[in-house]
């Protein structure tokens, strides 16, 4: 988290709303550990990763749905990626683990 601190900060400067993504739980293998975490703004930049570059795009789309929603309107979400017959052709984990991803604004 402290790696991710300066961009955090910068988008925070620029007036941009901020996410946070962190891998939550692991089913089998996984590129990166439990309690990774990605940084998202507003703008679409991201910081970190929870997987290695196998979700970080649908990652990012749920943080952007996250911050569209007003405060106070369960804006936090928990997702899991995988591989599975659905996902295989957009997005999945070529290790073959599962990972679940909280995703929630930061408001401080």
């Amino acid at each position: 988290m402290r790696e991710l601190l300066p961009e955090i900060e910068r988008w925070q400067r620029e007036g941009k709303q901020v996410a946070l993504a962190t891998v939550v739980k692991v089913y089998g293998s996984a590129p990166r550990p439990l309690g990774a975490k990605m940084a998202i703004s507003s703008a679409g930049e991201m910081a970190g990763s929870v997987s290695g570059g196998c979700v970080e795009g649908a990652v990012v789309e749920e943080a952007l749905a996250c911050l569209q929603q007003p405060p106070g309107a369960g804006r936090s979400r928990l997702v899991e990626y995988g591989i599975s017959d659905e996902l295989a052709m957009s997005v999945g984990l070529a290790c073959g683990g599962t990972i679940q991803v909280f995703v929630e604004p930061l408001d401080w």
